[in-house]
């Protein structure tokens, strides 16, 4: 055998988007995602949220993050916190004003 033994890496990755952000090291983030319904076919949206360790508190809420699963950090947060793929805008609906009078 070599002394090296690769392991693969099988956690599980998810995108969603930032619910809360109340808590310290932990962010509730909202995964969406479409199926149909079992007996009558529609397509259905169904959201799952999940507790999320953010170890610099640097996600905010309405960020797009993506999330790795992970060892039981406390009761319910499975869920750490890999990257930021997208930030909201600050002050938005301002900014919509401003850029509506010019």
């Amino acid at each position: 055998m070599s002394p090296e033994i690769k392991r693969d890496n099988l956690r599980k990755e998810k995108v969603g988007i930032v619910l809360s952000n109340k808590m310290q090291k932990t962010i509730v983030v909202r995964i969406q995602r479409k199926g149909p319904h079992p007996l009558y076919g529609k397509v259905i949206t169904k959201a799952n949220k999940f507790k999320v360790h953010d170890e610099k508190n640097e996600a905010k809420v309405g960020d797009k993050v993506r999330i790795v699963e992970t060892r039981p950090l406390s009761k319910e947060k499975r869920w750490r916190l890999v990257e930021i793929l997208g930030s909201v805008r600050q002050n938005s609906s301002q900014d919509l004003k401003s850029e509506a009078a010019s």
